[in-house]
């Protein structure tokens, strides 16, 4: 896929050289190549090489619950089905999503996880003269691509009370921001931001603005969704994921939702067919009404047996209502992720603007508790 004479018109307009305009777009024509656009690529951040088969992997934000029994059964009963294309397993998908986030079917674009609209969206909605505007500390993926294409990036720390401080972000971007990330529960604190504050920023930021919010997490914390601001007409981009309270990391299943006008700008930045295993069980997995609920209680009830034994043992930790969460280790991090690895658990990286702090996966019952045993040796 080639950039259309309107396309580059565009990108040049919006502050790109020729140089950057020819280097994207030959890595575009390669195969959607783009060095941040694969979500594995991004999830080598938290890759680790020659892991013990004993070991406990809470590194990486994954649902070790994998699919539900019925996705597993519609993936197995779909897979004879592998030579064809079947579209129709994809629009069962936004069908489903379209019914559920009352929004129209034109509204919805689905991807293969929610790194491909995220970097896309960078690509779309920002350039070396607007900005991507994020909260410091949080997930990385953006500012990978806005670093590739020249675009600036601006952290915005987090409040006190580790929300997104979207009046902090609203001045620091000016009125040239191109695009307000929020991730919310943001990864890594797994903190809210309230929605009144996300509407706000929405009411108030400048325009021609994005405000894209990634709701990865959101089925975990039993939030409010912004799919409403999306059926509004706002400037809005939300993201969801089946990676996560769905348990399908490994099977790629996501989705946009925005205007139609938005989702288009998206679209000039990839194409294909999805994986309609992927597609076979994100259906199934839309249609079960107790699968969310159900998880999101496991989840809850592991994380918070975890937090009693941090608060017992006197650790400090970040309050989360996600699946993940931040201790402060108060020494270098990364001292006690390669500590940990010794002892066969490996928990997630470190951030730089929080240097002693790690970020722990929730796993099951039985891996948390592997992860407190090893905590107290390693602490001591």
């Amino acid at each position: 896929m080639s950039l259309t004479t309107q396309e580059q018109k565009e990108f040049l307009t919006r502050g790109f050289t020729r140089r950057n305009l020819g280097k994207i777009a030959a890595m575009v024509t390669a195969g959607a190549s783009l060095p941040f656009y694969n979500e594995s690529a991004l999830a080598q951040l938290s890759k680790v090489d020659n892991v013990p088969a004993d070991a406990v992997l809470i590194n990486a934000n994954e649902n070790p619950l994998g699919p539900s029994m019925a996705a597993r059964e519609a993936v197995a009963k779909i897979i004879s089905q592998g030579g064809r294309y079947m579209y129709g397993e994809t629009d069962k998908v936004v069908k489903l999503l379209s019914q559920q986030e009352g929004v129209k079917e034109s509204y919805i674009r689905i991807y293969p996880g929610s790194s491909g609209p995220l970097h896309q969206a960078v690509l779309a909605f920002t350039s070396p003269e607007k900005p991507l505007v994020m909260a410091d500390p949080g997930y990385e993926a953006g500012g990978r691509a806005a670093q590739f294409i020249g675009a600036k990036t601006i952290r915005v720390p987090l409040t006190s009370d580790y929300r997104h401080d979207v009046k902090a972000m609203l001045k620091a971007g000016g009125p040239n921001a191109g695009l307000f990330y929020i991730c919310n529960p943001n990864n890594p604190t797994g903190t809210l931001t309230p929605k009144s504050e996300i509407e706000w920023l929405v009411a108030n930021k400048p325009k021609g603005s994005i405000v894209m919010v990634d709701e990865a997490y959101t089925h975990i914390s039993e939030a409010p969704f912004n799919t409403d601001l999306v059926a509004q007409d706002k400037d809005v981009v939300v993201l969801r994921t089946f990676s996560k309270i769905y348990g399908m990391a490994g099977l790629r299943a996501g989705a946009a939702i925005a205007r139609p006008d938005l989702l288009d700008k998206l679209a000039g930045f990839s194409a294909g067919m999805l994986p309609i295993t992927g597609m076979a069980a994100a259906s199934t997995s839309l249609a079960e009404k107790n699968l969310i609920p159900e998880r999101r209680k496991l989840i809850g009830n592991v994380r918070n047996d975890t937090f009693e034994f941090l608060e017992k043992n006197k650790f400090t930790y970040v309050p989360s209502v996600s699946n993940c969460f931040m201790i402060d280790v108060k020494q270098p991090g990364n001292n006690i992720v390669s500590a940990m690895r010794k002892e066969k658990i490996y928990i997630g990286r470190v951030w730089p603007a929080w240097p002693n702090h790690v970020r722990v996966t929730v796993g099951t019952a039985e891996e948390m508790k592997r992860f407190q045993a090893a905590f107290l040796k390693v602490m001591a």
